[in-house]
């Protein structure tokens, strides 16, 4: 990476979330049920917990998964003030630990809906915090959300991605190295929607240039959308070493600011981005995208539909640290906007949500595996503790089902 874009970087990582993670807040009532709550769920659960003073919850299984309380009292004060986003923040700041944090995840993300008793779940839909206005997907709001986690260093994302540095799931086949896996899922979405020789193609999010070389090497004419600075400025030296400076144009736009028309259109984990309140506007410029004839290839992670109702318009600990104006649709909400906003119907839909948790073990184990660099970078110990939980909590997602990624083409 040139000196140019990490001068750029510099700045941005030293800023964010993590360094200002709140100390617990003890709300005597709200404790003692979520110690109440915790004992019940875990009862449930085929999960060991080891709490400080050396008494073990849970399953008598010595094989299960062991989730370690090392400050008892701040933890159930930040579950019982913050729920989910506490639990989170406990972990980040270390109060809890373990020594294979999806394992202990999974249990949790299988009976998500079921842990806490049904009262308690309403009570919850009223009490839950919204999402700050200012994580709004306006026009500058997406610029600096995207920037939040996308511009925190490409040297960063190059310790724990494949060669490519794509940023999204790979589609493995037995045997593939993530490098392979990664190649073989842009291949499938650009022959989905018929990339060849003379296509114009229009790209929703470079990512660091992948999909878009290689649409270029497939001889089309390549236009790629990104708000991200350093992603951009990464994207081009990766362009013209691969010598398709004539074939490839990263553009540092919104999608709602696109003009012109394209055969196929592809937008690859970029939906998640947008926010709920926008999905509309973002269906509409697919449609208005794609020239007549054309393909829109879409490749999305999905909610369970219930659990999205059940969620939205909540901040949650991801939302708030990770993705910042994020939000996850479901299948059917992908149904029901192509529908409504646009001319355009599904003709095709592939999902692949084991290849996801693949893809994060991978990426989970390459992030640990180089703490020392990530450290080396400007990175503290509650930075690295919150990406172990966030590619924990999403393999774990994966694994149980309660998220799936798909490939969704549109057609006239």
């Amino acid at each position: 990476m040139s000196t140019t874009v990490e001068q750029h970087e510099s700045h941005e990582m030293q800023h964010g979330p993590w360094r200002e993670v709140p100390a617990p807040r003890n709300k005597p009532v709200n404790t003692a049920v979520a110690k109440w709550l915790f004992r019940h769920a875990f009862g449930q659960l085929p999960l060991r917990v080891e709490l400080a003073d050396g008494l073990v919850m849970g399953s008598g299984d010595p094989d299960a998964p062991v989730m370690r309380i090392l400050d008892e009292p701040a933890f159930f004060q930040r579950l019982g003030a913050d729920g989910q986003i506490g639990f989170g923040e406990s972990f980040m700041v270390g109060e809890w630990d373990a020594d294979d944090p999806p394992a202990v995840l999974e249990p949790l993300a299988a009976r998500l809906a079921t842990l806490a008793p049904a009262w308690m779940r309403r009570l919850r839909r009223i009490s839950r915090q919204p999402v700050p206005s200012q994580n709004e997907n306006t026009l500058t709001g997406a610029r600096r959300n995207i920037e939040q986690h996308y511009d925190l260093s490409n040297d960063l994302f190059a310790l724990f991605l494949d060669e490519s540095m794509t940023y999204s799931s790979a589609l493995f086949a037995p045997g593939d190295t993530i490098d392979l896996a990664q190649m073989r899922k842009v291949d499938r979405i650009l022959g989905a929607v018929g990339v060849g020789p003379g296509t114009r193609l229009l790209e929703i999010g470079t990512g660091w240039g992948a999909l878009a070389i290689r649409a270029a090497q497939r001889g089309a004419q390549v236009t790629t959308l990104t708000l991200s600075r350093a992603q951009q400025a990464l994207a081009r030296q990766r362009v013209a070493s691969a010598g398709l400076n004539d074939r490839v144009d990263i553009q540092l736009r919104d999608y709602r600011d696109a003009q012109g028309t394209y055969d196929a259109v592809v937008s690859v984990e970029m939906i998640e981005a947008v926010g709920e309140r926008y999905w509309p506007d973002y269906f509409v410029a697919l449609d208005r995208l794609v020239a007549p004839g054309g393909k829109v290839g879409l490749q999305a992670i999905v909610l369970d539909h219930d659990r999205l109702a059940a969620t939205r318009g909540q901040l949650t600990w991801i939302s708030k640290y990770i993705f910042p104006g994020g939000a996850l649709p479901s299948s059917r909400l992908i149904g029901e906007h192509v529908r409504d906003h646009t001319t355009l119907h599904i003709s095709e839909r592939f999902a692949f949500g084991a290849s996801y948790a693949q893809t994060l073990r991978c990426w989970r184990e390459r992030f640990d595996a180089h703490a020392e660099q990530v450290e080396a970078l400007g990175f503290d110990r509650t930075f690295r503790r919150m990406w172990d939980l966030y590619f924990s909590y999403a393999e774990a997602g994966f694994v149980t089902g309660y998220l799936d990624v798909e490939q969704v083409v549109l057609s006239r």
